[in-house]
């Protein structure tokens, strides 16, 4: 069983969605669903900001075929973590 739920991945979904580097988010919500499980592992076991924005750089480049210089994934690395440290781990919704 994962570390996470459905509403943890909707979330982080969400988060991807708004960052949305490719541009389709608003016609195609699962774009980005294809980093979710790689990237929630990573954060799982505790990575860092330096390997979260390195995985999504990757991705950019490797996967999606952007510059990632553009669409800064340090910055969405320092949203996600964020986001991540907020979070109830039973129900993966950020505390209030």
């Amino acid at each position: 069983m994962s570390p996470w739920n459905t509403s943890t991945e909707d979330h982080l979904r969400h988060l991807l969605n708004e960052w949305d580097p490719v541009g389709v988010a608003d016609d195609v919500r699962d774009e980005y669903d294809c980093i979710l499980a790689p990237l929630l592992q990573r954060l799982g076991s505790g990575a860092g900001r330096t390997e979260i924005s390195e995985f999504l750089r990757h991705q950019l480049e490797d996967h999606f075929g952007l510059d990632p210089l553009g669409v800064r994934p340090e910055a969405m690395a320092d949203r996600v973590m964020g986001w991540w440290a907020s979070i109830d781990p039973v129900d993966g919704v950020a505390s209030t």
